[in-house]
């Protein structure tokens, strides 16, 4: 399960999920090229990233909210390094909660762009290389909204759900090229999206943090909330020649909490 030699594309890549999968790929020997749009987080990043082997972390800022930005600024990373990339995680903050009748069009809008849009750009971008070496991985970070709509996260549950069906139309247009498209659904992970959506709860309701926390602990069987390491080891499985046949589908990383299937 090692990625000696393998180059990763990851987003998000300063905090949360998307660092601790940064880390845990560049752990197992990937070369590591971070976007976010904080060029200080993004050098400081990559300079910390594990080496194992030697290999050279580097960066591209850009921010998920300007996607023909984001595409110019990886064609242009491409067009300097022919090497292009085996691996693709597309992660990116998630949309403001809130009742769904309350929400207004704009932030479907602005998700949408952010989410569904990035994400294919980046794979238009990066699937011609791909398909060239006969193997790549693309894996998103959902959300567990994709099998459960979760209350309050209205957007995000909308958006989530698009993201699912643009990866499974994905997975089964790239199959045959060597290329996995798999989605990982994170449920309840220390974050910092959170701890402010705890702060929210607890803004709103007039409840303790503690006892925010405890109705969530509630329904989550595994009685603890999940850390980022644990999301990244799924998405380093997922990318790892030990899934080669693995396309198409959602990995919860919930504690149990997802109740369907």
């Amino acid at each position: 399960m090692d990625l000696l030699s393998r180059r990763a594309l990851v987003g998000g890549s300063t905090q949360g999920i998307g660092r601790a999968v940064a880390e845990e790929l560049a752990r197992r020997g990937a070369t590591l090229t971070l976007v976010a749009r904080n060029e200080d987080a993004l050098r400081a990043v990559a300079a910390a990233l594990p080496t194992p082997a030697q290999q050279p972390h580097d960066f591209i800022v850009a921010d998920f909210s300007s996607p023909a930005t984001l595409a110019q600024r990886v064609q242009q990373y491409l067009e300097q390094n022919a090497s292009g990339f085996d691996i693709l995680v597309n992660n990116t903050g998630g949309p403001a909660g809130g009742p769904l009748v309350e929400a207004p069009v704009e932030a479907f809008r602005a998700a949408f762009e952010q989410h569904v849009v990035c994400n294919h750009l980046l794979a238009q971008a990066l699937v011609p290389g791909m398909r060239q070496r006969r193997w790549g991985r693309i894996i998103n970070i959902i959300s567990t909204s994709v099998k459960q709509p979760l209350p309050g996260l209205g957007v995000s549950n909308t958006i989530r759900g698009a993201v699912g069906n643009w990866a499974k139309t994905l997975a089964n247009e790239l199959a045959t090229d060597g290329i996995t498209v798999n989605n990982v659904l994170p449920g309840a992970t220390v974050t910092q999206r959170h701890t402010s959506l705890i702060a929210k709860k607890v803004e709103e309701t007039g409840q303790t943090t503690e006892e925010v926390e405890a109705a969530m602990l509630r329904g989550i069987p595994a009685g603890r909330f999940g850390q980022a390491r644990e999301v990244a080891a799924a998405v380093a499985f997922l990318a790892s020649e030990a899934a080669a046949y693995i396309t198409g589908i959602n990995v919860p990383v919930d504690g149990g909490r997802t109740s369907s299937l």
